[in-house]
């Protein structure tokens, strides 16, 4: 069984299983390149189009949501950091909502937002590869629950196709 494999993630995290189980890959490290051919072939004109129109009041725009993702993959990748180097120290959630409130996505390009998350998406495959078996599996607890960095990688992939396919199904449909 190859060290990448989804299926060693004993047991599957609750509220994290969510974003695992997004992932249709078995193997992280094909998920974490599916997942930047997914990025560069996902309908940016369509997404230019849209603006910062969103599907219902109080709903975030798709810069919005952009910048949620690439401010969670800086999250998860400082989780999967600390995990790996065996610091114990339980981490906090966090405010997801604050942290949109004050990003000021929608006063950025599209470029530049797809950008970044390509550069931080490199950075955390470049991370995970660098790690044996017995790092992957290694646990920390988050938010009161405990998962392994392997677990923290599948969650990266599945967190940003939960998103897309969120703006694929609310917000495409608003362009006429």
């Amino acid at each position: 069984m190859n060290k990448f494999d989804r299926n060693k993630i004993q047991p599957l995290p609750t509220f994290f299983d969510r974003y695992i189980l997004e992932v249709e890959e078995d193997d992280l490290i094909q998920a974490l390149g599916n997942s930047l051919e997914y990025w560069d072939n996902f309908d940016w004109d369509l997404l230019e189009k849209l603006g910062n129109r969103v599907y219902q009041a109080g709903k975030w725009s798709v810069k919005d949501i952009l910048q949620h993702i690439n401010d969670n993959e800086r999250v998860q990748s400082y989780r999967i950091l600390r995990f790996a180097r065996n610091d114990n120290t339980s981490l906090p959630g966090y405010d997801e909502d604050l942290f949109v409130a004050n990003a000021n996505a929608n006063d950025r390009s599209l470029d530049d937002l797809r950008d970044e998350f390509i550069y931080l998406r490199k950075a955390s495959c470049s991370l995970l590869k660098s790690f044996n078996e017995e790092v992957l599996l290694r646990k920390g607890i988050c938010f009161n629950i405990e998962l392994s960095v392997l677990a923290l990688g599948f969650v990266l992939v599945g967190h940003q196709m939960h998103h897309l396919k969120v703006m694929e199904e609310r917000y495409f449909p608003l362009v006429d």
